[in-house]
């Protein structure tokens, strides 16, 4: 299996929700804030899995998920923001969604359908259900309208 892919679901998964939280605002993204403390090798540098996650946000902003304006040492991504591309797929819904509740408010529903709603929930339980979600993220199926379960 390999673990570092793993990492880097959950890393894309809790760095662009974050973001979210913040959006539009742009606010520094920390890798600690992410992964917990990792303590530096027996040269100083920052651990494997520091790097990991590091890497993973400066990847985000290669493929225009992210816009930064600098590093903070090997800390943090600064002044991070998401792009267009990024807001529009974690606020579409992911096809296939059942959401129940019929007589919830068409907010409740679309939120409730949302991909950031979904890599929440699937960060919090764990699993595959995160690597298909951040897969969809990139793949973009996501749908306009999620499906009422009846």
């Amino acid at each position: 299996m390999d673990l570092q892919i793993e990492d880097f679901y959950k890393d894309v998964a809790g760095g662009l929700l974050m973001l979210y939280q913040a959006f539009p605002r742009k606010t520094a993204l920390y890798v600690e804030d992410l992964i917990g403390h990792e303590e530096p090798d027996e040269f100083g540098l920052p651990s494997k899995r520091h790097q990991g996650c590091l890497g993973a946000l400066l990847w985000l902003a290669d493929e225009g998920y992210v816009r930064f304006e600098s590093t903070i040492q090997f800390q943090a991504i600064d002044q991070a923001v998401l792009t267009e591309k990024a807001f529009l797929r974690l606020t579409g819904s992911v096809a296939g969604t059942k959401i129940g509740g019929g007589d919830l408010p068409p907010s409740v529903l679309r939120v409730q359908a949302s991909l950031a709603q979904q890599l929440r929930e699937a960060l919090r339980n764990g699993g595959e259900q995160l690597a298909r979600l951040v897969r969809v993220l990139f793949e973009s199926q996501l749908s306009t309208a999620p499906e009422q379960a009846t």
